[in-house]
């Protein structure tokens, strides 16, 4: 009996086979013989296909009376047979197909399958190409304004009801923007000190004012580079990141379940990270302050100006108002960065592709807004004369 079993077990597949003929009533019949399944149907599917298109208005009849087995594989060709387009009275035909295999094959239907034809793309002239891209800057603009208002009326609730904020999101959130970011702020923050210091510093030694390298450093930092650099190293990589979570879960539906659940997601989601924004921005802003201006003095350490003369120059140029200059925008600069990202998140539409270009349009906009605000700030201080 084991040796019987062997014999058995070792018996090669019954390869699937393809017969074609022609019967008395002018139809073509296609016998299929053997084992339909992904790994024998590879040879005989082809010709399937070229039997039906080489008799396009004859009558086709595949005859699966010595099918042995169908799996998944063979019904799809079966299917694939029936869904081909033909002309009037030369459809296709499935018989003699044991009942277990015409289960499986029923479950489909094989005209569902037939792809729809593709409309001509419409032809558009300049005119309508502009309108379009004007309704749709509108549109935005209308959706941007419904936003600002909603989170405004989300953080006036927050502020006067401290105890309904989710304060351990907010700690976490914290540590995204804020912790995990140092070392990619340090390392900008420190190359700015030093190209500037460094550039600066080769056309001065010609007149020998290498010390006056310092004001250059120390102004450009506190007042403009420092926190305006942070702010779009932020909007790249924290508000990349609110888009694409806030996106991921709009397209997993996880925001219709909020609402479901009577949860608002501008409370739930966007409040938590702006207060994070807000809190972790103006910090990262004096860490990169200090690490600029720290980095110019190295650099001015080649040039054989001593730390502490340098920083005695930075001492004597800077003032308290010059560093608030640059941290009064870094607000301001928090709301954009964690605004946007999340504004983005929940614009976010179907597809595979819906989360990339949610994130790619917060950082072209975060930043774009960034420069835009950062140039509005610098026409209020020279009015102002700060």
């Amino acid at each position: 009996m084991n040796a019987a079993a062997a014999t058995e077990r070792s018996a090669p597949t019954a390869a699937a086979t393809l017969t074609l003929a022609d019967a008395a009533d002018g139809s073509r019949v296609l016998t299929l013989a053997g084992r339909l399944e992904a790994y024998s149907i590879a040879g005989i599917w082809p010709e399937a296909r070229a039997a039906l298109v080489d008799a396009p208005t004859r009558r086709i009849v595949i005859d699966a009376a010595a099918v042995d087995y169908c799996d998944g594989g063979g019904v799809a060709m079966l299917v694939d047979l029936l869904r081909q387009p033909r002309s009037s009275g030369a459809a296709v035909a499935v018989r003699a197909l044991k009942p277990e295999f015409q289960t499986l094959l029923d479950q489909f239907d094989p005209h569902a399958f037939t792809a729809p034809a593709k409309a001509p793309p419409p032809q558009t002239n300049a005119v309508e190409e502009i309108g379009r891209a004007t309704a749709q800057l509108f549109r935005d603009m209308r959706v941007q304004v419904a936003f600002i208002g909603e989170t405004t009326e989300a953080l006036w609730y927050a502020v006067t009801h401290p105890h309904r904020i989710r304060w351990k999101d907010v700690w976490y959130e914290c540590e995204q923007v804020g912790a995990n970011a140092l070392p990619i702020v340090a390392l900008i923050s420190f190359l700015l000190g030093v190209i500037l210091a460094f550039q600066a510093a080769v056309p001065m030694r010609q007149f020998g004012a290498e010390i006056f390298v310092a004001d250059l450093v120390g102004l450009s930092i506190l007042r403009e580079l420092g926190p305006l650099m942070t702010a779009i190293l932020l909007a790249g990589r924290s508000g990349a990141a609110f888009a694409a979570e806030i996106g991921t879960m709009k397209v997993n539906e996880e925001l219709n379940a909020l609402t479901t659940m009577g949860l608002d997601p501008v409370r739930f989601l966007v409040v938590t990270r702006i207060l994070a924004a807000l809190l972790m921005v103006p910090l990262l802003s004096l860490f990169a302050n200090l690490v600029g201006v720290l980095a110019g003095g190295l650099t001015m350490l080649s040039f054989n100006i001593p730390l502490v003369t340098y920083l005695k120059e930075v001492d004597s140029i800077v003032d308290l108002k010059d560093l608030m200059a640059g941290l009064v925008k870094t607000p301001v600069f928090a709301l954009l960065i964690a605004g946007i990202g999340c504004l983005r998140g929940l614009q976010t539409e179907t597809g595979a592709s819906a989360v990339g270009i949610s994130a790619t349009r917060a950082v072209v906009s975060g930043i774009v807004l960034l420069v835009a605000v950062d140039g509005i700030f610098a026409v209020i201080y020279y009015i102002l004369d700060v």
